[in-house]
C-alpha cells in the first residue's frame, strides 16, 4: 500500500515545538519556504538538533547573514539550512537588542560558517562568542562604521548637493 508522509514542514514545526517549547517565537511559510523564529539564547541548540536529527538532517549550511531592523532597535542572524537527504531548505531567525549584538559562534557547528560570520560581522558589527578569528574580511581594519546597517550613511555627509531622501531613506 501507499505510505502517507506527513508534511515536511509541519514534522520540522512540530519537532522543534515539541523540544523548544516557547523559545520557538514563531513560524511560517514566506515564498514557498518555511521561515522559524527562534530565541537567542537557543539559536545553537536549535541549529544542532536540526543537524543531528534523524528524520530533518539539515545537515548544510547554505547561508548566515546579518540583518538590522532599525525600527525595533535590533539586530539579527538568518540562517539558511538544507536538508540534501530530504531535499528541504527552511529559514531560521533570530534577533538580539543593538546594546548586545553578541550571538555564540555556529563555527562548532559547520565549520564553514567561519568566513560568514566574519562577514556579518565586518558589515553589521554583530559579534560571534568563540569564533576562532573575528576580524574585518572585506573593509578596511581601522573602519568603526558598519555599511549594511540602515543607520550608514549613503552620502558623503560633507557633501550639500545630495540628500539621503532620494534613496528612500
Amino acid at each position: 500500500m501507499f505510505q502517507i508522509i506527513p508534511d515536511r514542514n509541519q514534522l520540522v514545526v512540530a519537532k522543534l515545538t515539541d523540544h523548544f517549547g516557547e523559545a520557538i517565537e514563531r513560524h511560517e511559510v514566506i515564498t514557498d519556504m518555511l521561515c522559524i523564529t527562534v530565541n537567542k539564547e537557543v539559536i545553537n541548540e536549535a541549529l544542532l538538533f536540526l543537524r543531528d536529527d534523524k528524520e530533518m538532517q539539515f545537515n548544510f549550511l547554505t547561508t548566515l547573514c546579518g540583518m538590522h531592523y532599525p525600527e525595533k532597535e535590533q539586530l539579527g542572524l538568518v540562517f539558511h539550512l538544507h536538508s540534501f537527504v530530504n531535499n528541504q531548505r527552511i529559514r531560521i531567525k533570530t534577533s538580539t537588542d543593538m546594546s548586545n549584538p553578541v550571538f555564540p559562534t555556529s563555527t562548532t557547528i559547520w565549520p564553514s560558517a567561519n568566513w560568514m560570520e566574519r562577514e556579518t560581522y565586518d558589515f553589521y558589527g554583530i559579534l560571534f562568542e568563540g569564533h576562532p578569528n573575528l576580524v574585518r574580511i572585506l573593509n578596511v581594519d581601522d573602519m568603526t562604521d558598519f555599511p549594511l546597517r540602515k543607520d550608514f550613511p549613503l552620502e558623503d555627509q560633507t557633501r550639500e548637493d545630495k540628500d539621503d531622501s532620494m534613496f528612500g531613506r
